[in-house]
């Protein structure tokens, strides 16, 4: 039977379970089809887009809500099945975008049918929502608007606390998913809703095939020896989101000695010790990008006393320290830390080493799904180098090796960021280990120390000019000169496809339709743009990591939480005032960015960023319960504020061209545009004497 209660009550736990299986989705996808783990923020817009649409038809089919775990099913079978149905290794069809292990492919059948691909996912994502945000619409008919939001709101909260909870323990995807799916199924029982939730779980567990999870990514392990001759039994390659990542090497020199083919293998000792050897003076070493210790384990033969070992996947370093043949994290040199690399930088403004080296530092997965940003773009800008550079002691050694197999253009560009970033020329070892080269940079390195039969020495080397990219411009995977034909592709199928949906919804005459609310619309899409720049600007603070994206998206859930109560306390009698501090506190943050908050300490840096980037959703957020309100329908209008996020989802990926900072004057367009409206557009309630009570 279904759940007896409150409506709020049941509103909470509705959206509890909405929000914890929305999280889920989107990190089983990234895991069963390679492509979506660059595409999670797409995942993210389609159940903004589902919840919309199923909110704004709750009051006409509530019924529609027994179907969701049905629909969750065959969305859960597709992923369980991805690889033989072909999907899990399908390859992109625009070279614009480095994906690593995604490679391009090219002609008209191939970009049809992953464009094809992609959109029917996104529906299939959109359609579980659909059908859960029946529920949420319904449950809004039966309390005061303003209650129920603050209702929504909580259970929202609770829901990324708990998932965020399982996800920190190492859980596989069946718990993730019974966390999202069983209040929905409690909501409204049916003997068909308890056979679907079976079969998701199993389809989960076939999907599981002994892989570990950690908060950003799904973690295979392979025995080398069964890949390669040159591998042997104590020897590991590890994949993420199904793409290959590092190997576990045994570089001792036992083991080379050992090996039939020990040429081989001597050659990879001797990339992997490249930096330190080179230096030449031991002392203490910073890794950053440790993975499973390879890197640190060659600090450790060259004698290095003290090495800081920074990685951002404690799972990934755990693997390291159970599977590495040389067991480089039992050494009590070594000084394991779980932080992201830029974050170290910054919270450690004192410390130098004799060498910083940059250990093959790239991920397979974004930071965010509110993001087109990934796990290390703040690593690979000019400022960031520069971080590590600063850490370089007088007498030091900067290493940056790197993956270059995308093509000259981005051995360029990281040549480029450097130069920019040190104001010295690097060394460049083309030594090709994973199609990689190795940057050296000193203030009085000798070339003559970096032997030549390594591989090509390049020194003064002429570079086309490309954009490099910065802390406001982080896309070093972006191919210049070229233009994103499927990316265009791919949204514009979206919003077309999601345009005629919304008209089915609301009604074909969307901007004349009572029910289609276009000032909720356009604060979606700015609120939309407000949350994404503070995610990533906060990112730069405080690290890429999953703490700081989850603590973000449960500050801005509390400030909603804050701003809807003060207007149920005490409702304004104008909305328009409230525009003047959000337009003031978004210019705040276009001028107060995390350039300017960096050069405070760790303690009045959180509480300053955390005052600045608090406040325009606060002042958001009063807006938004002002209209919320005085709407003549309120799961309408709700719906409308959810489809309009996606739109400032699409939008957001015009930072590729105007940059981050300019997604808050999108927002500020946005808010504009909603003022506009809310003088154009008017409803049976009167809301624009919020506006001018004379009105």
């Amino acid at each position: 039977m279904p759940v007896q209660g409150s409506p709020a009550l049941r509103l909470g736990l509705c959206t509890f379970g909405i929000l914890a299986l929305e999280l889920a989705i989107i990190r089983w996808l990234g895991g069963q089809i390679r492509i979506l783990a660059y595409f999670q923020n797409l995942v993210l817009l389609a159940t903004f887009l589902g919840m919309g649409l199923g909110v704004a038809l709750g009051r006409r089919r509530p019924r529609l809500f027994q179907f969701c775990l049905p629909a969750l099913m065959v969305l859960s079978a597709l992923l369980a099945f991805a690889e033989p149905l072909g999907l899990m290794r399908v390859h992109f069809p625009d070279p614009t975008l480095m994906l690593w292990g995604a490679e391009t492919q090219s002609g008209l059948l191939p970009f049809i049918g992953v464009t094809l691909m992609i959109v029917t996912i996104f529906w299939l994502v959109a359609a579980v929502f659909l059908l859960a945000g029946i529920q949420v619409g319904w449950l809004f008919l039966e309390m005061a608007p303003l209650k129920a939001y603050v209702a929504d709101i909580i259970g929202s909260f609770l829901g990324v606390v708990a998932i965020t909870a399982v996800a920190a323990l190492g859980t596989p995807p069946y718990v993730w998913l019974l966390l999202g799916a069983v209040p929905l199924l409690v909501l409204a029982y049916r003997h068909w809703s308890m056979v679907a939730l079976a079969v998701v779980i199993v389809m989960a567990l076939l999907s599981e095939d002994n892989a570990r999870f950690s908060p950003y990514n799904r973690i295979d392990i392979t025995r080398l020896s069964e890949m390669s001759e040159k591998g042997r039994e104590d020897e590991w390659r590890v994949s993420v989101n199904r793409d290959f990542h590092q190997d576990i090497r045994n570089l001792s020199e036992q083991a080379i000695a050992e090996n039939p083919i020990g040429g081989y293998r001597r050659f990879l000792q001797r990339v992997y010790e490249l930096p330190f050897s080179v230096h030449g003076k031991g002392g203490n070493a910073l890794i950053v990008g440790a993975g499973t210790g390879t890197d640190v384990m060659a600090a450790l033969r060259r004698g290095y006393s003290d090495v800081h070992s920074v990685e951002i996947d404690h799972e990934i370093l755990r693997i390291g320290a159970e599977l590495h043949p040389e067991k480089p994290y039992s050494d009590p040199r070594v000084i394991p830390i779980i932080n992201d690399a830029r974050a170290f930088f910054q919270q450690n403004p004192d410390r130098r080493f004799d060498v910083v080296c940059y250990g093959l530092l790239d991920s397979h997965s974004m930071f965010s799904s509110m993001s087109s940003l990934r796990l290390e773009s703040y690593v690979y800008t000019v400022e960031g180098i520069r971080a590590g550079w600063e850490h370089v002691k007088e007498d030091g050694l900067l290493s940056i090796a790197f993956s270059v197999n995308a093509g000259p253009w981005l051995a360029d560009r990281l040549l480029g960021i450097i130069r920019e970033a040190t104001g010295r020329e690097p060394i460049i070892v083309a030594h090709g280990i994973y199609g990689g080269l190795t940057y050296l940079v000193s203030r009085e390195l000798d070339p003559t120390r970096i032997p030549t039969d390594l591989a090509p020495v390049l020194t003064e080397v002429e570079v086309q000019s490309t954009k490099l990219p910065t802390d406001d411009w982080p896309f070093l995977y972006l191919r210049p000169d070229s233009v994103p034909y499927a990316y265009l592709a791919v949204l514009f199928a979206i919003l077309l496809t999601s345009t005629l949906a919304v008209r089915g919804v609301y009604g074909r005459r969307l901007f004349s339709s009572r029910r289609f609310d276009v000032p909720m619309f356009l604060l979606g899409a700015g609120f939309m743009l407000v949350e994404t720049r503070m995610i990533t600007e906060l990112s730069l603070l405080f690290g890429s990591t999953w703490i700081v994206n989850a603590s973000v998206i449960a500050g801005v859930l509390l400030m909603v939480i804050a701003g809807s109560l003060l207007v149920a306390w005490r409702t304004p009698r104008r909305v328009l005032p409230w525009y003047g501090p959000l337009f003031l506190s978004l210019i705040l943050t276009w001028v107060v960015g995390a350039g300017v908050l960096n050069r405070f300490d760790l303690w009045p840096r959180l509480i300053l960023a955390g005052s600045v980037y608090a406040t325009p959703v606060f002042f958001a957020a009063i807006i938004f319960a002002c209209l919320l309100r005085r709407s003549s329908d309120a799961s309408a209008s709700l719906g409308c504020n959810l489809i309009g996020a996606v739109l400032g989802g699409l939008l957001e990926y015009s930072s590729m061209l105007l940059g981050l900072r300019a997604m808050t004057l999108l927002a500020v367009l946005l808010y504009l545009g909603s003022i506009v409206a809310l003088t154009v557009f008017r409803d049976p309630v009167g809301r624009t004497q919020l506006l001018d009570p004379k009105s």
